[in-house]
């Protein structure tokens, strides 16, 4: 069941829609779907999914997508910025499938109106969309496009070895709300914010600058879905895997936060691309940040000049 569409946290023309998904063990939970119109409608749509410890705000992507005729759609998956509710641990679910619902949901809004959509996802909502796309092969799927999706754990050799992989799972199992002891400098956050050293205006109650706490059942979650990847799955629509071209571990704020990754490690993302599918394209964009379509304005400029490229190659075919 849905509520009828409001005006979004944005502002106008931005609408918003809740999702009411029943409940879990820590009460309601619902998802929200953001939507923009096209400007001149083409029958297209694009369904959008946010990573980590993030929302839809990304006002530019989306205009980008509406100018080409493309409704544009964004989800906020539960307990994350907009469907996060007072009584909810932010961002933990104990199985990427949990979010299968919200996906179904958002699916089914958009699919009522349109027969060609586009998918697209950054960081952990990268991992999540093609899990979810593999398992319900919906037959409206036009294209999947990826910016920075995370295939691999980052980090320590340990935590890929199948001793470690053991022993996180154990853990999960038995302890998931067992936070997993981090660092994290907030010097990826600071460098968007238009209040720090960025440009872009955002929630940080929702996108905090030190991120949100790692617990173990989330992370076992999150294994086990990079395990699913790692052994293949059958994305047969065209897919284009974006990133930047280097990972960067700064120790202070600096030019190599504004034009690497700070957040995974780029070698993975290319590493593990074509297991997603029979089709992929995958390009690392010199200068980019983790999130491409926040990187410094030429570097995005180049973002949108190879997705352009890839939709008149691949999508928009016809």
């Amino acid at each position: 069941m849905t509520d009828a569409f409001d005006t979004d946290v944005l502002g106008a023309p931005y609408t918003q829609q809740t999702l009411d998904l029943g409940t879990d063990s820590e009460g309601e939970v619902v998802a929200t779907l953001v939507h923009l119109a096209a400007t001149v409608p083409t029958g297209r749509a694009v369904l959008h999914v946010h990573g980590f410890a993030d929302y839809f705000f990304h006002t530019e992507y989306a205009e980008w997508w509406a100018a080409r005729g493309y409704d544009f759609y964004a989800v906020d998956l539960r307990k994350y910025g907009r469907s996060l509710r007072e009584h909810q641990t932010p961002n933990y679910v104990e199985d990427l499938t949990e979010y299968y619902e919200d996906l179904d949901a958002a699916w089914a809004v958009i699919t009522a109106d349109h027969t060609s959509v586009l998918a697209t996802a950054h960081s952990t909502g990268g991992l999540t969309l093609p899990l979810w796309l593999h398992e319900r092969q919906p037959p409206e799927l036009a294209g999947v496009l990826l910016n920075s999706p995370w295939l691999d754990m980052q980090g320590a050799a340990w935590l890929r070895s199948l001793p470690g992989r053991a022993a996180l799972d154990q853990i999960g199992v038995r302890q998931p709300r067992r936070v997993i002891p981090r660092t994290v400098s907030g010097y990826y956050t600071r460098s968007l914010h238009r209040d720090h050293d960025g440009e872009f205006d955002f929630n940080l109650e929702w996108k905090p600058m030190q991120s949100w706490p790692v617990y173990a059942g989330w992370l076992r979650a999150v294994r086990q879905g990079h395990s699913k990847i790692h052994r293949g799955l059958d994305i047969a629509a065209p897919t284009l895997v974006l990133s930047s071209s280097r990972t960067a571990y700064p120790s202070e704020m600096g030019e190599d936060v504004h034009t690497s990754d700070v957040v995974l490690d780029v070698r993975q993302i290319r590493r593990w691309a074509s297991s997603l599918g029979p089709h992929v394209t995958s390009i690392g964009i010199e200068g980019a940040r983790h999130d491409v379509v926040l990187s410094l304005p030429d570097v995005r400029a180049q973002v949108y000049a190879e997705i352009d490229r890839w939709l008149a190659a691949y999508v928009e075919d016809d």
